[in-house]
This record gives structure tokens, sequence and C-alpha cells, in this order.
């Protein structure tokens, strides 16, 4: 029974990603609560700087541009390594912790430019109304994953992504919506219950992706045996 267990495959619904998510962030806790604890670290100190009742003077405007450099050059490479740590998670692969950095490392202009253009298409969405922008964000969710797993270069990610997630639009925007009242209750349950929501969040996401990934891989091989018979 715990062999046929291990070998379940997560499935490309909203409830079958966080029944997945779930799963699998109890069976990789430790290293995905480690993942989630150097996220809310990295970002902690620029959320502080933004809500600072000195920001108008002349030394923190210079700081709030160095916020947003932070926020452009660094955050994308920690978040997008993040994703990737999930994934990994998700697909009961080694998770290294180390890992998470490569980004500095390698891929860096990728990622960073990757960020960039999602930013800007989905802030052009909001821009004109904000219904735009929802579709935008949730066809483009699987950019990050796209340039962390596939190697993909940022417009190529944002071409891929819209392609995979064309019939899952409104499975990510309900993957979306659960995630508000899953965040409220881990608020209730506060600063602890926060890192586990966002863990089974980002482990949910993670599963949708490897899921769409699953089943295109599937549609692939099938064609191509199609051709070879």
């Amino acid at each position: 029974m715990e062999r046929i267990k291990e070998q379940r495959l997560p499935i490309a619904t909203i409830s079958g990603s966080y029944s997945y998510g779930w799963q699998q962030m109890w069976k990789h806790f430790l290293y995905l609560f480690l993942v989630a604890v150097i996220v809310a670290f990295a970002g902690a100190p620029v959320a502080a700087i933004r809500e600072s009742e000195f920001v108008n003077t002349p030394g923190m405007i210079a700081l709030q541009i160095f916020v947003a450099a932070y926020w452009l050059l660094l955050m994308p490479v920690i978040n997008f390594g993040a994703d990737l740590m999930y994934l990994r998670g998700i697909r009961n692969e080694k998770i290294i912790i180390s890992d998470m950095f490569d980004g500095f490392k390698k891929n860096y202009l990728n990622i960073v430019l990757a960020n960039l253009l999602m930013f800007a298409i989905i802030g052009l969405g909001f821009i004109f109304l904000i219904v735009p922008g929802i579709i935008l964000a949730c066809r483009l969710a699987f950019v990050p994953y796209l340039v962390m797993d596939k190697n993909l270069e940022p417009v190529a990610a944002v071409e891929k992504s819209w392609e995979m997630t064309r019939d899952y639009g409104w499975k990510i925007f309900g993957m979306g919506m659960l995630a508000i009242p899953v965040f409220i209750l881990g608020l209730i349950c506060l600063f602890v219950g926060v890192i586990f929501a966002l863990i089974w969040i980002s482990a949910a996401f993670a599963a949708m992706y490897h899921a769409v990934d699953l089943e295109e891989q599937k549609q692939l091989n099938g064609d191509v045996s199609e051709i070879i018979d």
C-alpha cells in the first residue's frame, strides 16, 4: 500500500494540486520549511523599509532606490530558486538548498529578465482594468518553473507558459482564489501558520505545473508513437 501511495501522480485540477501539494509538503517538510524561511527573511528587511515613516526623507529616497534594485536584481533569483526547490519536492527529487542560489552563478540574466517581462506584461494588464491583469497573471504562472526547469529564455518561457496554460487558466485562477482563505487561516494561527500556508500554496502551484507538464509529455509521446506506427 505504501508503494502505491508514493507513485501517485498529481492531477491538474484545483483539488488535485492542493491535495498532492499537501502530501509532498509533509514528505519534504524540513527542506521546504527552510526554503520558506529563507524567502521570508530575504524579503523582510525590504518590507520594513517600505513601511518606514521616514520614507520621504532624502536618505530614505536613496534607500528606496536601493530597494527597487534589490527587488529587481536579487529577489527574483531567490524566488525562482524557491520555486525550483518546491518543484523538486513535488517530483520527489533530492532537494539541495544551496541550489536555490545557483541563479546567481548561472542563468542569472534569464531569471531577472523573465521576472521583469512578467512584471511589465501583468502590470500593463492591470492598468487596462483589473481583469486583463488577472488573466495574464494566470497564463504566465508557469514562467518561473520554465526558466528554472527547462532553462528557457524569457520570451520563450512566456510563450511556453501561455501555451501550457491554455486549458488551465480558470483552474489556476481558482487555485489563487483558494490561496486566500488558506493564507487567512494561516494568519489566524499567527506567524507559524503563515509559513505553513505559504509552503502549501507554493507546493500546490508546483504540483499544477508538474501535472500539466506530465500531461503535455504524455501527449507528445502519444503523437510520436502514432507517427512511428
